[in-house]
């Protein structure tokens, strides 16, 4: 039964991890520099999940965090001091790929899998109570 703890306890902390790359897109869905100044749009990270514990054991966790390939979106905002200042694009400015729309969402679904998973530790808990009381 103790088991059954470490596997929802993995499955907790991935959750977690997809929960913090999710609220680093949304927080960074207007962002168009990056953290050394250079003009370039924040480019969306997403989580991979992997089956197991990472050292063998069953339950869940992070594979990878990985960067979104498809492109930026586009804006008309002459006025905006990162715009395309030359080309076909002039005026226009880059935007991250990030779709707070589908933030969202996934945002939900990792925060019920979240929820899940506590339930879980908290049957298995009962559980265990409930055997240690028969022992004693």
């Amino acid at each position: 039964m103790i088991r059954a703890l470490d596997i929802s306890s993995s499955a907790v902390s991935a959750q977690r991890i997809r929960l913090d790359v999710i609220a680093g897109n949304i927080a960074n869905a207007q962002t168009t520099r990056q953290e050394d100044g250079t003009i370039a749009p924040y480019r969306r990270r997403f989580v991979t999940l992997m089956s197991g514990d990472g050292q063998g054991g069953p339950g869940a966790h992070v594979d990878s965090v990985e960067l979104d390939p498809s492109p930026f979106r586009l804006k008309y905002d002459p006025g905006h001091p990162d715009r395309i200042r030359s080309g076909p694009s002039t005026g226009y400015v880059q935007l991250p790929n990030v779709n707070t729309t589908l933030e969202y969402v996934d945002a939900l679904e990792a925060s019920r899998a979240y929820e899940a998973n506590i339930s879980m530790m908290n049957v298995t808990r009962g559980m265990v109570q409930q055997a240690l009381r028969l022992l004693a």
